[in-house]
C-alpha cells in the first residue's frame, strides 16, 4: 500500500476523514488524530462566507498547531467567488490543502444548485474547479463528489475527466447518488469504474466504512487509492487506530471497555469547552455524540436520557461515572450511524435538468453569508 499523494502533500496511512457539519470540529479531529494517522478535513464552510471574513466561519477554521497538514473544505457555486476564497487560503497561510465539496445531499444545498446537484452543469463544474487550481499556487485542490443525482442522471464518469483536465490533484467519489441521501448500500462498483477510467490522480472511495476490515476489502475491490471515512467514526475516533494498524499490515484492534469509552467522551465535551469557550454551547453540542458512543452497550433509559441531557460538564460527568466501565465491547457495534434513510427526490433549482452545460451560475442566496458553513 502507498501513501496518497497530493501534490506535495504525501499523506499516510492513505486515510481520509470526511468533513461533516457539525462534527469535524477542532475538538473532533484532535480525538480521531491522536489515533492514528491521515488527512482530517474540517467541517464545510461556504467561499462566501470565508470571503466576506464571516466571524463565525474563522471560528469554524481553527487548527490546533500541531494539525499538520491543515485541510479545508469550501462549498461555492460561483466560480469567482470560489477563487477568491481559494486564493485567500493560499494567501494568508490558512490551510495546506483545499477540498472541494460537489456531494452535499441536503435539500437547503441542492434546491439552490449547490453540493450533489452541481456537477450535473459541466461547464459550471469546469469553471469552479479551474478558478479553483489556478488561485491555489502551491496547494493541492482536491473535490468529493456522489454518483449523480439519481440513476437517471449519473455525473460523476463526466466530473472525473473534468477534474482531471482541470488540474485536480485527487477525486473523493461517494458510492451514493444525491436521492438515496445515506440510505440503501453505497456502489463500490462506482468506485472501482472511476478509477478504472481516471488513472492520472488518485482516486478515494467512501460510503459504508464501517471497520478497517471494510476499508481493506474496498480498495481491495476497488483499488481505489485511499479511503474517507464519515459516518463509521461517529462515536468511535479509535477506528483510525484501527484503520492505521490494518494500512501496516496489523491485525489488532480496538475494541474499548465503556469505562474507556466514558474517559473519551469526558474529553471530547472538555475539549469542546475549551474550544468554545461555553460550557453550556460545548455540553450542549456534545448531546448528538452520546447515542453514538453508547451504540451496542447496555444502559438504561433514565441515564442516557440524563446524559444526553446535561447541561454542565459536572452533570455530565456524573451520568459518565454511573455506567459500568468493565462492560465488554459489544458485538455488533461496527454498524451503520447517523440518519440513512434515502428521499423521494432530490429538491433542484426550477429547470436544473434542462441543459446540463449550462453555464449560468446559481444566485446569491445558493450561499447563505448567515450560515457560516
Amino acid at each position: 500500500m502507498e501513501s496518497l499523494k497530493l501534490g506535495s502533500l504525501e499523506v499516510w496511512p492513505p486515510i481520509v476523514l470526511a468533513p461533516m457539519a457539525g462534527i469535524t470540529n477542532a475538538p473532533f479531529r484532535t480525538l480521531c488524530r491522536e489515533q492514528g494517522g491521515g488527512l482530517f478535513v474540517c467541517e464545510m464552510i461556504t467561499t462566501r462566507a470565508l470571503v466576506e471574513r464571516n466571524a463565525k466561519t474563522f471560528k469554524m477554521i481553527r487548527f490546533d498547531p500541531a494539525e499538520q497538514p491543515r485541510s479545508i473544505q469550501l462549498y461555492g457555486v460561483d466560480p469567482v467567488t470560489v477563487g477568491k476564497a481559494v486564493r485567500m487560503i493560499a494567501d494568508e497561510d490558512l490551510a495546506d490543502h483545499v477540498d472541494l465539496n460537489f456531494g452535499c445531499p441536503v435539500p437547503k444545498v441542492t434546491r439552490r444548485g449547490g453540493g450533489s446537484a452541481l456537477p450535473y452543469k459541466r461547464n459550471l463544474l469546469r469553471a469552479i474547479l479551474r478558478e479553483a487550481v489556478r488561485n491555489a499556487g502551491a496547494l493541492p485542490v482536491t473535490m468529493k463528489m456522489r454518483k449523480g443525482i439519481d440513476d437517471d442522471h449519473l455525473t460523476y464518469l463526466d466530473a472525473g475527466r473534468i477534474a482531471v483536465e482541470e488540474g485536480v490533484s485527487a477525486i473523493a467519489l461517494h458510492g451514493r447518488t444525491a436521492v438515496q441521501h445515506y440510505g440503501g448500500s453505497a456502489d463500490w462498483e462506482a468506485v472501482a469504474r472511476l478509477k478504472e477510467a481516471v488513472t492520472e490522480i488518485p482516486v478515494l472511495g467512501n460510503g459504508d466504512v464501517w471497520s478497517a476490515a471494510d476499508a481493506m476489502r474496498m480498495m481491495d475491490e476497488t483499488g481505489c487509492d485511499g479511503v474517507v471515512v464519515g459516518r463509521g467514526c461517529l462515536g468511535r475516533p479509535w477506528l483510525f487506530r484501527d484503520l492505521a494498524a490494518a494500512c501496516e499490515g496489523g491485525r489488532e484492534r480496538v475494541r474499548p471497555a465503556l469505562g474507556e469509552v466514558a474517559a473519551t467522551m469526558d474529553r471530547h465535551a472538555t475539549l469542546l469547552a475549551e474550544c468554545f469557550g461555553s460550557e453550556p454551547h460545548a455540553v450542549a453540542d456534545f448531546r448528538k455524540h452520546v447515542g453514538w458512543y453508547l451504540k451496542g452497550f447496555t444502559v438504561g433509559s433514565d441515564l442516557r436520557r440524563r446524559l444526553a441531557t446535561s447541561v454542565t460538564l459536572a452533570d455530565l460527568r456524573q451520568g459518565l461515572a454511573e455506567l459500568d466501565p468493565a462492560q465488554p465491547w459489544p458485538e455488533g457495534a461496527d454498524g451503520p450511524r447517523g440518519k440513512s434513510n434515502p428521499r423521494d427526490r432530490v429538491h433542484l433549482p426550477a429547470g436544473w435538468l434542462d441543459d446540463p452545460y449550462d453555464l449560468a451560475v446559481p444566485g446569491a442566496d445558493a450561499e447563505l453569508d448567515t450560515s457560516g458553513g
